[in-house]
């Protein structure tokens, strides 16, 4: 019996060798393959911010968007492009153009547009920033052609909404939306602003002339009207003229002048004709 359990024991003890022994063999695998699975699984992290999206090829194939946060990718089967979504401001440099009544002007613009779809940015169009701008520049240049001088300097807005409505019907199909468009400075010929500010002093020239005639139209009614009421009342004009040598006196002035009152001219003219005509009947006879 006693040597039956000895055997037992002495096979247990050798398997149990054994094992340590294939343990101890499987270690030079494990410790690389661990390693391995730890950066297959560290490496594939990514991590976008807020305002920006990951677009995911996998296999070169369109998979999806990511973000923002943090996710996983594959390594070495996903491929990420990241594309930020934040309203990116263009300033457009200044475009010579002529415009439709043929003056030659350089219009300076500022054009808002921001990514709202950002796998039709990266796959429909090999750069979108160019693309925009280019875009941009070329419609400006065709309104600006198309518009009148007047319009341009005075209905700037109308001008702003015909750039942005074409430029955003152009990014569309890019995923690209036009915000604002803002014209910031036209600059005009040394010339043509001699002849505008020419233009602007006989506009303002004539206006004043109007208006000093129309002045003087409704004060010659207003006298007309007053010479009617002092015909039919005689003591209004000797009123008046009282009150002409009040504002006279008033006045420091050295010289002083006397009406007399157009009855005692009256008076006098009607006692001097009855002694004309008897001197001249006198000499007659």
């Amino acid at each position: 019996m006693c040597a039956g359990k000895f055997k037992i024991i002495c096979q247990l003890e050798w398997r149990y060798a054994n094992f340590l022994e294939e343990i101890l063999d499987m270690e030079g695998l494990l410790i690389p393959v661990i390693v391995f699975l730890s950066w297959f699984g560290i490496g594939g992290l990514k991590v976008d911010r807020e305002y920006e999206r990951g677009v995911i090829y996998r296999l070169g194939r369109y998979e999806s968007i990511k973000g923002p946060g943090l996710y996983w990718i594959m390594p070495f089967v996903d491929q990420k492009a990241k594309v930020d979504i934040r309203t990116k401001t263009v300033d457009i440099a200044p475009q010579e153009g002529v415009t439709a009544d043929s003056v030659t002007i350089k219009v300076n613009t500022v054009l808002y547009y921001r990514v709202i779809e950002p796998s039709k940015a990266i796959n429909r169009v090999e750069n979108y920033q160019v693309a925009v701008y280019q875009a941009a520049m070329t419609t400006l240049r065709n309104v600006v052609g198309q518009s009148y001088l007047d319009d341009i300097l005075k209905n700037r807005d109308k001008v702003n909404r015909a750039v942005q409505s074409i430029v955003d019907e152009i990014t569309e199909p890019w995923g690209i939306e036009i915000e604002r468009v803002e014209m910031k400075d036209v600059e005009i010929p040394p010339t043509m602003q001699r002849a505008m500010a020419q233009e602007a002093e006989a506009v303002r020239e004539k206006r004043a002339r109007i208006i000093k005639a129309s002045a003087e139209q409704e004060a010659s009614i207003k006298l007309a009207e007053a010479s009617a009421k002092i015909m039919e009342n005689p003591v209004a004009l000797e009123l008046r003229r009282l009150q002409m040598l009040t504002e006279i006196g008033a006045e420091s002035n050295t010289a002083t002048i006397i009406m007399l009152p157009s009855d005692m001219i009256t008076l006098a003219r009607n006692w001097s004709d009855p002694h004309r005509k008897e001197n001249e009947e006198s000499k007659l006879s």
